[in-house]
């Protein structure tokens, strides 16, 4: 593949792209990647992956292999030597801020593994850099897509809780020490951030994405077991705008392997309880009124092959739609910031023993 000439933000990536596949990077080879490579490879016929990059030699290998991609060593290396239209970002969340506007300044769009940032200036500046650099910026929320929530959402569309008086999730997953010791940037304030901002960020999202907006948030975070910086464990709470609470409830040190991932709804027409290891099975549903489709209601379940679950090839469908301007965006930069509001909020409430309001004010 010859060298393509750098782009610069005043030639983005021309939209629609409607006639040939859209090019694909991605950077950051770690335990997300395959969902990213596996996505792609069920959209072979409008999408291809032209290259991979990770500064990791070993990481970076196993990706050439496995894909078939020419593989870079660095973003810069990548921006300069393959003509992909969007790059999609599986590194370290501290970095995607950085590595956003780097993309963004060659004219390629930009998608980013959750959470998009772990400061809210910094996701605040990945929005306007893309706005400003006239390209695409897509966050991956790709719980939103799981067949069960996609049935929550359908009912409370539809008005069949009436008023939700209450929300609560649980989060009970297990991450051991040595998952912090593979990656030491795993549990670094400035890198990751902990439980609320790592592992229940889809969480979090999925509250503000269904019963939303939040009002204000309470929050107690610890680092109980885990050598690492950020919290291990969490609770927070939340008064939402339309009146009703919310808890959601966070650890990575339950005994052994992932209990549950699971979300309740409480109005005052209907229960219902998703529960499974990833909200992945509709384990209550009932409702003052009986409609047809609830015959088929565990139909929704699924088994996902880990708490990732299968809702990457359903985003990257909506990516694709999105530039080939077929569809707008279901996740972009804007909706990304709201989840990661609500967890700054959470983490300002638990430093300084406070109640905080939102939107937040700084």
């Amino acid at each position: 593949m010859s060298s393509p000439e750098p782009r610069s933000a005043a030639a983005p990536v021309a939209l629609p792209v409607a006639d040939r596949r859209i090019r694909f990077a991605l950077v950051g080879c770690g335990r997300i990647s395959a969902s990213h490579f596996e996505a792609l490879k069920r959209h072979g016929g409008s999408a291809e992956l032209v290259a991979v990059c990770d500064h990791e030699p070993a990481a970076l290998r196993r990706a050439m292999q496995a894909t078939g991609a020419p593989g870079f060593a660095s973003l810069a290396a990548l921006l300069d030597g393959c003509d992909a239209d969007i790059v999609s970002l599986a590194t370290p969340s501290g970095l995607h801020p950085r590595q956003a506007l780097q993309v963004a300044a060659t004219g390629r769009h930009v998608l980013t593994e959750k959470p998009m940032a772990t400061k809210w200036d910094e996701g605040m500046a990945m929005v306007r850099g893309c706005r400003d650099a006239g390209v695409k910026l897509f966050v991956v929320k790709q719980n939103r897509l799981n067949p069960t929530l996609q049935r929550v959402r359908e009912a409370i569309a539809q008005g069949r809780f009436g008023r939700i008086h209450m929300v609560v999730v649980n989060v009970f997953w297990t991450r051991p020490q040595s998952y912090y010791d593979d990656a030491p940037w795993r549990g670094r304030w400035d890198m990751d951030g902990g439980a609320f901002m790592n592992q229940a960020s889809h969480y979090v999202d999925m509250v503000d994405w269904l019963v939303g907006p939040v009002d204000s948030v309470h929050a107690y975070t610890a680092t109980q077991a885990r050598a690492i910086e950020a919290e291990d464990s969490g609770v927070m709470s939340l008064r939402l705008r339309a009146g009703g609470m919310a808890s959601i409830n966070v650890t990575m040190l339950t005994h052994d392997r992932n209990f549950e991932g699971s979300l309740t709804l409480l109005g005052e027409k209907g229960t219902v309880r998703v529960g499974g290891v990833a909200v992945n099975r509709i384990e209550h549903w009932a409702f003052a009124d009986s409609r047809p489709e609830d015959a088929d209601i565990a139909a929704a379940n699924y088994a996902p092959p880990s708490v990732y679950g299968h809702g990457h090839p359903l985003y990257y469908a909506n990516v694709i739609a999105t530039l080939r301007g077929e569809a707008q965006a279901q996740v972009d930069g804007y909706e990304g910031l709201r989840s990661l509001e609500v967890i700054i909020a959470a983490y300002r409430s638990a430093r300084d023993g406070v109640r905080v309001g939102l939107p937040l004010v700084f």
